[in-house]
């Protein structure tokens, strides 16, 4: 096992999108929805704890490069049947950010289920994927449609 080198790479602009999704009850997303959910805002803990998750990323990731994030955005919404996730980090670097924005989305999955579990211990994390990524040397990749 190895770390790979990028020493030699340049540094350029990089950016990815992942999306996801959690799937819950009516009755979970209604308690989001009214608010009354013991532990507090869902949709702002998620964006939250999506942003700490891509910023540990190498503490999870054991062989993933730490980076200097320059950004990274999380948006959390209702849509039916669940929850929808979709995580953007950039940086400045050798190596991308894909996995800081697949960790994004897990994280604010995670703390999405953390949250609901007392209403709908069936939740299912799902369709976890990195959408877009841009920068480097392979230039700019998008998952197909469908």
């Amino acid at each position: 096992m190895k770390m790979i080198d990028v020493a030699g790479k340049a540094a350029t602009v990089r950016e990815a999108v992942a999306r996801g999704r959690l799937r819950c009850s009516k009755a979970a997303l209604a308690a989001v929805k009214a608010g009354r959910v013991e532990k507090g805002d869902v949709l702002a803990a998620a964006r939250l704890a999506g942003i700490l998750a891509a910023k540990h990323t190498p503490d999870i990731v054991p062989l993933c490069h730490p980076i200097a994030l320059s950004g990274v955005e999380v948006d959390v919404g209702l849509v039916r049947g669940g929850v929808a996730i979709e995580a953007r980090a950039r940086t400045v670097e050798r190596t991308g950010v894909e996995m800081e924005a697949l960790a994004a989305v897990m994280g604010a999955a995670l703390c999405v289920y953390d949250m609901l579990k007392s209403i709908d211990r069936g939740m299912v994390i799902e369709e976890v994927a990195l959408w877009r990524k841009a920068g480097g040397r392979s230039g700019t990749w998008r998952r197909a449609a469908g």
